[in-house]
């Protein structure tokens, strides 16, 4: 095989209690890429269709991250990357993410799959590192593996995989504006009080244990952070407004997605999902602001081919 198409999903990362360690995979919002073998032994992205984005391999995190596989592999094959790109960068959707996940997944699928999963992991981020000058993993892995993904450990890395209770659904708005993560990140105090963190380190175990248990009030219940979103949030219009509106209409519960500005409401059920989006259309529509609206399952299957 020489030519192969993938769909690669976005994500969203943080889950307001797991900044930088969790994410999870969406199953109906994402781009599309082909990617074919060329004789020419070098990675050139040969079409962007959807946004205006870098042309030059090295600038662009699919191509970094390709060239990180490649150079892993000692292999001095080329490639030709295509991206219909349907998730708008600086979103908070994971778009670099998608882009360096689907590119990794379909070149290593053309060698034959040296790597698992897993271990492409580390080569993906390699365009997350281009995109945001932090080479994290919330994004990348869950839009490779599906699910819930857990970062454990950076150095070294181990990602592990949680189970997804079967009547999750999201809602996501993105208001058209656009927050570079390089610059939210900039935002973000390094040093945090110890009560702020033991509430932290409570609401992450407790989301993981809501996970195995399909306990989906506790699930809402552990949707909580002090840490980052206080200091996010001012950069997201009417957040408080919108979260309030989200759990009065039955939402487990509400946060920023990624860096921003997308914020998500996690609930239970189609129904319940379909109130607060209609809800949250309606008010976002009244304040006059340009804007998308997903509603999406949770995927178990992240990158996929076409």
């Amino acid at each position: 095989m020489k030519e192969i198409k993938v769909f690669a999903p976005a994500t969203v990362a943080n889950l307001s209690c797991g900044f930088d360690v969790l994410g999870c995979c969406l199953d109906n919002v994402g781009d599309e890429m082909i990617i074919r073998e060329n004789d020419l032994n070098e990675v050139r992205i040969t079409k962007i269709t959807g946004q205006d984005l870098p042309m030059e391999a090295d600038k662009n995190v699919a191509g970094v991250a390709v060239k990180s596989l490649l150079t892993r592999l000692g292999s001095d094959k080329g490639f030709d990357i295509e991206i219909d790109k349907k998730i708008l960068p600086g979103s908070g959707i994971g778009s670099s993410a998608a882009s360096s996940a689907g590119a990794v997944y379909a070149v290593n699928y053309l060698l034959g799959e040296p790597y698992t999963l897993k271990e492409l992991i580390p080569f993906a981020m390699a365009g997350e590192m281009l995109a945001s000058g932090n080479a994290h993993a919330d994004n990348v892995a869950p839009a490779l593996l599906g699910g819930f993904s857990l970062i454990r450990s950076y150095e070294p890395l181990e990602v592990i995989s949680l189970p997804v209770p079967p009547d999750l659904k999201m809602v996501i708005l993105h208001p058209l504006i656009e927050i570079k993560t390089r610059d939210s990140r900039s935002i973000i105090k390094q040093n945090v009080s110890l009560r702020n963190a033991i509430s932290q380190w409570g609401n992450l175990g407790a989301f993981v244990s809501a996970l195995y248990s399909n306990d989906y009030e506790l699930l809402g219940r552990s949707l909580k952070d002090e840490i980052v979103e206080p200091v996010r949030s001012i950069l997201i219009p009417y957040f408080s407004e919108l979260q309030k509106l989200s759990k009065e209409e039955g939402a487990l519960g509400f946060g920023i997605s990624g860096s921003g500005p997308s914020v998500f409401a996690l609930c239970k059920g189609e129904k319940v999902a379909e109130k607060v989006r209609d809800s949250i259309q309606n008010f976002y529509c009244k304040k006059g602001i340009d804007f998308n609206l997903h509603l999406s399952g949770i995927s178990n299957e992240g990158v996929k081919i076409l």
